[in-house]
């Protein structure tokens, strides 16, 4: 227990608050069971060390634990609830929730057994809470999702520029003026190329050279360990799949063909979409339909884009240009937004505004007959009319 109390406390002393995520300020703290799921790397230990650190002025009224410390290896959550609460502790942060068998229920007893006591569990994107094994509590917990930085934050971490968060309506209506006030201060286009190379994960301020190879590294273990202990899909299947993230990232927009994507992974069609749905729960793409609703796991996407601009550099260093400015409008709209694909168009967003995304020379007239339709333009600074800079979307959140 000492070396888990050790690591708690090395842990809580090096955190830094300068920097709070946009999440932290939305998360209801008080409730007695918050769930936070998001990809591996956006931030969720920092966020909780950091809530932790600025909230509790005895700090030992709180415990942070990470589940795959090996302490877990010989004792349970439990032993740690018991632990914590009979020494006064009032406040329970685990995290990583998903590296352990049967969280479910334990949490559901620590719930049950010690109503003064308040839990804060993370876990990874690809988390499935089980409605059945907590059946009593899903009235009752809070469940948020982390994304990545956006280019707002990205420019505020780096120390660049401070602004507002944006609605959507907003940049709709007043996108001129709006990017106008934000390039009269700061040069944008040189900082966006960088943030969409490497600046969706705040762990690139701990090993900027080395930020490629360790997000590499993520998707590995991603692939390699987490989807195969989360399905029955075989080893050899989930392997074949990291070819198929190659490929994605040379490629114009990839409109997904399931047939030959089957014949080239030689695995079944099921197989095929119910690793595609683990792909996107796990924060790796992000797969796009027509129509909302249905059952997506069974469905085929229109279109495949990677979660993020920075996975497709990572893969390769001759990512599609077409793919990267879809796929980072795609990242700042999704995380309050709904998209889908039109008929006309590359997205459609909340079932209202049309949007076509390309180059600083992008035209208007493959929706210029839609209503609500606008350009999206990459390496620009200024819009007009109905044509909107591509970066100013990254002020969303």
């Amino acid at each position: 227990m000492q070396r888990l109390l050790n690591a708690y406390g090395r842990l809580l002393a090096n955190v830094d608050t300068t920097f709070m995520r946009y999440l932290y300020p939305h998360i209801d703290w008080g409730n007695r069971l918050i769930i936070i799921k998001g990809a591996r790397g956006v931030g969720k230990t920092t966020m909780l060390l950091q809530h932790i650190k600025t909230s509790f002025p005895d700090v030992r009224k709180a415990l942070y634990a990470s589940l795959d410390n090996i302490w877990f290896t010989t004792n349970t959550i439990l032993d740690l609830a018991e632990y914590h609460y009979t020494h006064g502790g009032t406040h329970l942060f685990l995290d990583e929730i998903h590296r352990y068998q049967g969280w479910q229920r334990e949490i559901k007893n620590i719930y049950d057994s010690y109503p003064d006591l308040h839990l804060v569990i993370t876990g990874s994107s690809m988390l499935k809470l089980e409605e059945s094994m907590i059946a009593d509590l899903s009235r009752r917990h809070r469940q948020y999702t982390l994304e990545g930085l956006s280019f707002r934050e990205y420019l505020l971490l780096e120390g660049i520029a401070t602004l507002p968060v944006l609605s959507l309506q907003e940049i709709l209506s007043n996108h001129f003026a709006l990017a106008s006030e934000i390039t009269a201060k700061t040069k944008v286009l040189q900082h966006f190329e960088t943030y969409v190379r490497s600046g969706y994960y705040p762990f690139y301020l701990e090993d900027r050279d080395g930020f490629d190879e360790r997000l590499s590294q993520i998707l590995d273990t991603v692939i390699e360990s987490e989807i195969p202990a989360v399905s029955n899909i075989k080893y050899e299947s989930v392997y074949k799949a990291k070819g198929l993230l190659g490929v994605l990232a040379e490629q114009s927009p990839y409109t997904l063909n399931i047939s030959a994507l089957s014949n080239s992974l030689q695995v079944s069609r099921e197989n095929v979409l119910k690793l595609l749905d683990l792909m996107d729960k796990a924060g790796l793409v992000r797969r796009l339909y027509t129509v909302p609703g249905g059952m997506k796991m069974l469905t085929k996407p229109e279109k495949i884009l990677f979660n993020n601009s920075n996975i497709m550099y990572a893969l390769s260093s001759q990512a599609d240009a077409g793919t990267m400015r879809e796929t980072v409008f795609a990242s700042q709209l999704s995380q309050s937004h709904k998209l889908h694909m039109p008929r006309q168009g590359d997205f459609v967003v909340d079932g209202t505004y049309t949007f076509e995304v390309g180059g600083h020379n992008k035209g208007y007239k493959q929706i210029r007959n839609l209503d609500n339709s606008y350009v999206v333009r990459d390496a620009i600074e200024l819009g007009s009319d109905n044509k909107i800079p591509l970066w100013l979307f990254g002020c969303l959140y």
